[in-house]
């Protein structure tokens, strides 16, 4: 059990370190080799934010622990609106940009949506894996077509501001994004190994500590990201992050895990989990929708998002018990 406590802590720590070094990496090589500043924005915000979501559900996936795959997904998802956007708006009001209102927050609504509709029968099959897969391939093509049209884009605004105050060598990029992505996949193999030692020990279900543990685990690093932000008083694109981040979770990591091992899904993870998701995405859109569309989250609705995600945590942690 101690040996299963520590794997999972410091899988957690070195999986924040190596993810945040792995998006460095990627960016700056990716400048290097001249792709656009949407289309960088795009994975560093995408895929770089869920990469150890992603990388831990595979794992789990492979290692024929589906409950704990599909709970770090959605977890991360409740992880992200609760704690992420909800601590975040504590610290200083989150304004949300126009464009995230008219687009990005109904896509993620559609997102949640066709996830339920496809999990409610009680399956991951291949069939519903790869039609998130599809999913998530047209939602990119569409943003970086809509980006091009517009010269006013706020990732690549962001990616290129960003870009400027790193100053990596070519030599230096490449090198965090080897040692990055190694050291994620080995730490998330680390957390896989403690997540599941503990939830036998404790005889708690995988689900439960995917959704708890391990989800906030991986959530870590937006919320480090996030607070780093506020006391900056950057934290205008902290909604529009969380939204992608969450849409790659419910497409992307589940996606995945289904292709690699379709599954059975528990009537608590589609009703009590799933929820939970869509609750707090539609307190999400309607805290950011604000009056006449131009919002903002103010304090008190981030207490109210950190309010029920501690409360759907104990509640999680108690029916463990």
């Amino acid at each position: 059990m101690v040996w299963a406590i520590v794997a999972t802590v410091s899988g957690l720590a070195i999986l924040a370190w190596s993810a945040d070094k792995f998006i460095l990496g990627a960016a700056a090589v990716a400048r290097f080799l001249g792709m656009a500043p949407l289309l960088i924005g795009m994975l560093v915000i995408g895929f770089g934010t869920s990469a150890p979501e992603m990388v831990v559900s595979t794992f789990a996936a492979l290692d024929g622990n589906p409950d704990l795959a599909l709970g770090n997904a959605f977890g991360s998802n409740i992880a992200n609106i609760g704690l992420v956007l909800g601590v975040t708006a504590v610290l200083l009001p989150v304004a949300v940009h126009k464009g995230v209102v008219r687009t990005e927050l109904p896509a993620l609504l559609l997102v949640t949506g066709l996830a339920w509709v496809l999990l409610m029968d009680g399956d991951l099959s291949m069939a519903d894996a790869v039609i998130m897969l599809v999913a998530l391939a047209g939602l990119m093509v569409a943003a970086i077509i809509n980006g091009k049209r517009h010269a006013d884009d706020q990732w690549g605004r962001e990616v290129e501001a960003e870009a400027a105050t790193q100053g990596l060598s070519k030599r230096a990029a490449w090198l965090w994004l080897v040692v990055g992505l190694v050291v994620l996949v080995l730490s998330s193999r680390l957390l896989v190994w403690g997540a599941v030692g503990i939830a036998e020990r404790l005889g708690w279900p995988e689900l439960v500590i995917g959704l708890t543990v391990v989800a906030i685990g991986t959530s870590a690093p937006e919320l480090a990201a996030a607070v780093a932000a506020a006391r900056k008083g950057e934290n205008d694109l902290v909604v529009g992050n969380v939204i992608g981040s969450n849409i790659f979770n419910t497409l992307g990591v589940v996606g995945i895990a289904g292709v690699i091992a379709p599954t059975q899904v528990s009537n608590d993870l589609i009703t009590r989990d799933l929820g939970a998701v869509a609750v707090m995405t539609v307190l999400m859109v309607l805290f950011a929708w604000g009056r006449l569309g131009r919002g903002r989250i103010n304090r008190l609705e981030g207490v109210v998002l950190v309010t029920i995600f501690v409360a759907y945590t104990a509640f999680l942690l108690l029916a463990g018990v």
